[in-house]
């Protein structure tokens, strides 16, 4: 490797948790299949990457329901439930950032995710003390896989791309990413992601980066 890897980036969602709307609005919908048929007709992935984008969650439920106005109830239960959104944590993912941290990696966290709402998943998750810095797009008002917050991390993380792995499970960021000159894995499971690291880093349990 030309380049040694000084530095580990990871995503949040589908990566340390799960995230999925399901978890919302499975109290209200009798099947999934209605649940799915609600979120297409609101363009609700659509909606909510804007909130990953900086724009808060009340500007955000206002503006849906002014457009689908018979749905207003159900577009605030999603701020009111939000939490029940993250429906699964990763154990195996955070054994690996722990097992990381505990051989000298510097850890960063790179997400898209609401402002609003990454402070609960911290009060939440002891794990996410393992970062070095946690750069949330809302904070910023970029997301991912916009260049601007992959270079905005490099200047917060004091490091150039190429002595960086990033991880994410999305493939468009992942390419973005490889664009830039960073090391990628992308994520698919735990089991999977121990085994890149190790292709990549070697038995990064035994190996020491400062």
């Amino acid at each position: 490797m030309t380049h040694p890897i000084t530095a580990i980036i990871f995503d949040f969602g589908n990566v340390f948790v799960k995230w999925d709307p399901h978890g919302v609005y499975k109290r209200f919908f009798p099947t999934p299949e209605t649940v799915d048929s609600f979120l297409a007709e609101i363009r609700f992935m659509e909606w909510n990457a804007r909130q990953d984008a900086g724009r808060s969650f009340k500007d955000g439920i206002a503006e849906l329901s002014n457009q689908f106005p018979q749905y207003a109830e159900l577009i605030q239960a999603y701020d009111v439930y939000w939490e029940d959104s993250i429906t699964e944590t990763l154990e195996g993912t955070i054994a690996i950032a722990q097992n990381l941290k505990s051989a000298g990696w510097n850890l960063y966290l790179l997400s898209n995710f609401s402002a609003e709402t990454f402070p609960l998943m911290q009060k939440r998750y002891e794990f996410l003390r393992l970062f070095d810095d946690v750069i949330i797009s809302g904070e910023h008002k970029l997301v991912k896989p916009d260049p601007a917050i992959y270079q905005l991390t490099l200047e917060r993380i004091k490091r150039e791309a190429h002595e960086c792995l990033f991880i994410d499970d999305s493939r468009s960021n992942i390419d973005a990413a490889q664009k830039l000159g960073f090391h990628t894995i992308q994520f698919h499971s735990p089991e999977q992601l121990d085994k890149d690291l190790k292709n990549v880093l070697g038995e990064y349990s035994s190996i020491h980066r400062n």
